[in-house]
């Protein structure tokens, strides 16, 4: 072009990344079971869907206390420890809501629950490792699309609810707003998932007594999620303990 010098080739560097620190979570009881049953267990490449999705908040401080009843040593450990055990605790869950099946599917009939999906128009279906509804895209931003999905059969793993990964970054964002936006513990009578809910209030308990009945309730939450995900995992009466990085 006339009247314009050459011009040296800026060199744009890129800025580096920082690799997420990671390690495996070890397997849950019943992922060890399932596999010696021969069933569908926990693909190893899920942790790392989960973890490297996790928010910032949850590694740091702002991780309500009662983690503490699942990971006593959480706020002590590194990075890649915490992540490992978020990773675990979803094996869990995972493995308390669908027995690690990422193509459950479950119709509910409670009244209770027995409601119209907002999104699809019919009776709410749970679905998937976490067991959640097309209504979780409106509510959490979830990678669900239920106008590519209604066209395929209904246990088709290509479901986009269905789909592992979609699925974890979806309970990840529902947990993120529990504990963080919220403030809410890990176990709360208005949480997402049934398995992680304590039981009603104690009868007859008095609100100076109200503390220690939210220890009771929340001991309770802890044992019924814990049997639900792996019966004979732990002996009663042993501390809560998952694994050995806790």
């Amino acid at each position: 072009m006339s009247g314009c010098s050459k011009q040296g080739t800026a060199r744009v560097t890129a800025a580096p990344t920082t690799a997420v620190p990671m390690k495996e979570a070890p397997q849950t009881p019943i992922t060890e079971k399932k596999a010696e049953l021969g069933g569908t267990t926990w693909d190893p490449a899920w942790d790392g869907i989960i973890e490297k999705a996790l928010p910032p908040e949850m590694l740091g401080q702002g991780v309500p206390q009662d983690v503490r009843r699942f990971c006593p040593k959480f706020f002590e450990m590194q990075e890649a420890d915490k992540r490992a055990f978020w990773a675990y605790f979803f094996q869990a869950l995972a493995g308390a809501e669908a027995g690690l099946d990422p193509k459950t599917r479950v119709w509910h009939t409670e009244a209770a629950v027995a409601v119209k999906d907002g999104v699809t128009g019919r009776p709410v279906r749970s679905e998937g490792l976490l067991q959640l509804t097309y209504e979780d895209r409106e509510r959490y931003g979830c990678d669900f699309d239920w106008e590519r999905d209604r066209r395929l059969p209904a246990n088709d793993a290509l479901k986009t609810i269905l789909q592992p990964r979609n699925n974890l970054e979806c309970g990840l964002k529902i947990l993120d707003r529990q504990v963080i936006e919220a403030g809410k513990p890990l176990l709360s009578r208005s949480g997402y998932w049934s398995t992680l809910q304590p039981e009603p209030k104690l009868p007859g308990v008095c609100e100076a007594d109200d503390q220690a009945a939210d220890g009771v309730r929340s001991g309770r939450a802890v044992a019924r999620f814990e049997g639900r995900a792996w019966a004979a995992a732990l002996g009663r009466g042993r501390p809560y303990q998952w694994w050995s990085g806790c």
